[in-house]
């Protein structure tokens, strides 16, 4: 998790916030049927956006959380979460990161719901008895994200997922980290984050392991991909079970309209088909985490953000 420092723009925008193109094979495509992923290359680069998925017959369905985590997307979530029922929801993380406080403000709401945590790419598959919606488990959870997916109360990994890590730092200067200058209040600002993240890991039942394996990768490197043991490690995995983050339909917790047959059927291999309350006040500057692109960042007031 680089956590960097960024510009605010519709939120803090994660400057080279990567987004990958899952590649849907051929199996899918037969008998005419056509599919589409929920978090595409263009989704991911966008704001953290929310979607309820429903399944059929015996799940209660899921929500998709794709994109960059922004100053508004605790706000959005709380919209989206108003008329549903979402206690015990699984979340299905697609993302780069973002603004470090407020992917810890929105952790911390999907705490509270109790929610279970996995990492996977939605996808819709249009059959001729109609549209069929699975999860392919090639998606990329970085930076700030894994921090999202620590907050679940159960967390499941699979094996294809792509969980990285790097240090927050000024995103506007993430580009060319090394080159740049920095004031006493950048400083402070990475600190104080620092600071928070910590408490939030702590929080959330993640160890100090997390923390140093992201804090130790700085941004002129490339974000570290955890491994099986490091994920356990850092208690970002609580389960190999994927039944444990799909469960069956509950009575008491009508969440979905329709709903696959088995919870495996819900992660698909993509060669067959394809963790409280939020942080108070509003801090005008905010550490983020990303990854630099290449690209040129726009001059603007520092602030912490991670992916």
């Amino acid at each position: 998790m680089r956590f960097e420092t960024s510009l605010k723009l519709r939120g803090w925008a994660l400057l080279g916030a990567t987004a990958f193109c899952l590649a849907l094979p051929g199996a899918v495509t037969m008998l005419g049927n056509s599919a589409y992923a929920g978090g595409t290359l263009e989704e991911r680069k966008q704001p953290m956006h929310f979607k309820w998925n429903a399944c059929q017959p015996d799940c209660r369905g899921w929500v998709s959380a794709v994109g960059i985590v922004t100053s508004d997307s605790p706000r959005e979530f709380d919209e989206f979460a108003k008329g549903r029922q979402l206690a015990g929801a699984t979340i299905v993380l697609d993302s780069s990161g973002g603004s470090v406080n407020d992917s810890i403000a929105l952790g911390r709401r999907f705490r509270s719901l109790g929610a279970l945590t996995t990492v996977g790419t939605t996808v819709r598959t249009r059959t001729p008895q109609g549209e069929r919606v699975s999860v392919v488990p090639e998606a990329h959870c970085e930076s700030m994200c894994v921090f999202l997916l620590l907050s679940g109360k159960t967390r499941y990994v699979p094996p294809a997922a792509h969980v990285r890590v790097h240090q927050i730092w000024m995103g506007d200067r993430a580009d060319d980290a090394r080159a740049a200058s920095y004031s006493a209040q950048d400083l402070m600002i990475v600190q104080r984050d620092i600071g928070r993240l910590t408490k939030y890991t702590f929080d959330m039942g993640g160890t100090g392991d997390l923390l140093s394996l992201a804090l130790s990768v700085p941004p002129w490197e490339d974000l570290h991909e955890l491994s099986r043991s490091e994920l356990r490690l850092a208690n970002l995995v609580t389960t190999d079970a994927v039944a444990d983050v799909f469960p069956r339909d509950n009575a008491s917790v009508p969440m979905a309209e329709a709903k696959p047959s088995k919870p495996q059927d819900r992660f698909v291999s993509s060669v067959t088909e394809g963790d409280a309350q939020s942080q108070p006040g509003k801090s005008t500057k905010t550490a983020e985490a990303a990854v630099p692109t290449g690209g040129s960042a726009p001059a603007q007031p520092a602030q912490p953000q991670q992916k």
